[in-house]
C-alpha cells in the first residue's frame, strides 16, 4: 500500500531522456494495487508497441492525478513546463476559433513523460502531424450495446473480417480494453474525415447486411437495439479518439487496448489482458501491429458503395475544443 508521500522521487533513464517520476507509490488501480511506478514499467516493457501505435499522431492524453478512481482530465494543451525535446502539433478547433498544442509522440521518453503527468490512457488521432487533415488510419470500433452478449461481438468480428478479405484489405484487430473490439486499416492519406467516414458508413452498412439481427449502423443510441452491436463508423470523425493499441484503459483493473490475431477471435476475453499480464505476452509473441505500416490500403470501393448507396455523413459529431479542465 502506498505511503501517505507515495514515495520519494526515482529518476529514470529512457533513451536519450531522464524523466523524473513523482509519486512512484501512489496507487493508480486498486485491484491487485498497482502503482504510478507499476503503470511506467509497463510501458516502458511494451515500448515498441506504443510508439508504433502513437507515432507523430495529435494525442489527447486521459490524466487521473489521484488514480482511476479519482477525477479524469482530457488534456488536449501541452501544459507549461514541458520538456523542450518533447514534440508537439498546433491543431485548430474551428467552432471557437482557437488552437492547442497537442503531444506528438516521436520515442519513448515522451510516453514515459506523459505518464508522469498522470496519463493512463492515450488517445491519437488517426491522421499524423504532416497533414493533420488527411487520416493515414482508417477505425473499425464493434461497440456493444449494454445487453450484448460478448459472442455477438465474436461474430460481427469476422463478418468485418470477411469484408476486408473481399476488398483485399488487410486489418489489425486488437481489444478495446473494455467490452468491445477494434480493427484498425492503414490507409493512403488522401482523403478528408468526412470521406473516410464515409467510407467507414458503407463498409459498416455492409457489415450489418450480412448480420442485421445481430448488428446495427443506427445513428442515435436511444434507438438501438440494446442487445446488438453498434459499428461505430463515427470514431473516423476529425477529433474523434479512441484508446490506442497497448493504452492502458482508466480503470480499476488496468486493463490494456491488446494487439490480437484473427485466429484469436473466438477464445479471447479482453478482461485477462491487464498491465500485469501483457507485458509477458508483448515478450512472447512481440508486437503483433509490427507491420501495420508496410502497406497502405485504398478506399474506392467503399466510396463507391457510399455513393451507390447514396450516404451522407453530415451530422455534426465533433468534439472541437471546449472550455473547462477536461479539455485542458
Amino acid at each position: 500500500m502506498a505511503s501517505e508521500s507515495a514515495g520519494a522521487p526515482v529518476e529514470l533513464s529512457v533513451g536519450d531522456r531522464t524523466v523524473r517520476i513523482s509519486s512512484p507509490d501512489r496507487v493508480y488501480f486498486p485491484t491487485r494495487g498497482e502503482t504510478k511506478l507499476d503503470l511506467v514499467n509497463y510501458y516502458l516493457a511494451v515500448g515498441d508497441g506504443i510508439v508504433r501505435a502513437l507515432r507523430d499522431r495529435p494525442c489527447m492524453l486521459h490524466r487521473y492525478p489521484k488514480g482511476v478512481t479519482g477525477a479524469k482530465v482530457h488534456q488536449k494543451r501541452i501544459p507549461s513546463g514541458a520538456p523542450d525535446w518533447l514534440e508537439t502539433v498546433e491543431i485548430y478547433f474551428p467552432r471557437y476559433g482557437r488552437t492547442a498544442d497537442e503531444v506528438c509522440v516521436t520515442e519513448l521518453g515522451s510516453v514515459i513523460w506523459a505518464v508522469q503527468m498522470s496519463t493512463v490512457e492515450f488517445h491519437p488521432w488517426n491522421s499524423r502531424r504532416f497533414d493533420t487533415e488527411k487520416p493515414d488510419e482508417w477505425r473499425i470500433d464493434l461497440d456493444p450495446m449494454p445487453d450484448c452478449p460478448f459472442d455477438r461481438v465474436r461474430r460481427t468480428a469476422h463478418i468485418a473480417h470477411e469484408v476486408l478479405d473481399e476488398l483485399g484489405i488487410r486489418g489489425y484487430p486488437k481489444t478495446s480494453g473494455g467490452s468491445g473490439l477494434h480493427v484498425y486499416v492503414r490507409i493512403e492519406p488522401e482523403w478528408s474525415f468526412t470521406d473516410v467516414r464515409r467510407a467507414a458508413l458503407a463498409f459498416a452498412r455492409e457489415v450489418e447486411r450480412r448480420n442485421p439481427d445481430e448488428i446495427t449502423t443506427t445513428w442515435w443510441r436511444k434507438d438501438r437495439d440494446p442487445t446488438a452491436v453498434f459499428v461505430d463508423y463515427n470514431q473516423n470523425t476529425r477529433d474523434h479518439t479512441i484508446a490506442s493499441a497497448y493504452s492502458v484503459r482508466g480503470n480499476a483493473d488496468a486493463t490494456v487496448s491488446t494487439p490480437i490475431e484473427w485466429s484469436e477471435i473466438d477464445e479471447v476475453d479482453p478482461r485477462e489482458f491487464t498491465i500485469a499480464t501483457v507485458p509477458d505476452r508483448f515478450a512472447r509473441l512481440g508486437d503483433l501491429h509490427a507491420d501495420i505500416d508496410d502497406t497502405a490500403f485504398r478506399l474506392d470501393t467503399l466510396l463507391e458503395w457510399a455513393d451507390r448507396d447514396g450516404l451522407e455523413t453530415d451530422t455534426d459529431t465533433s468534439t472541437d475544443d471546449t472550455t473547462g479542465d477536461d479539455t485542458q
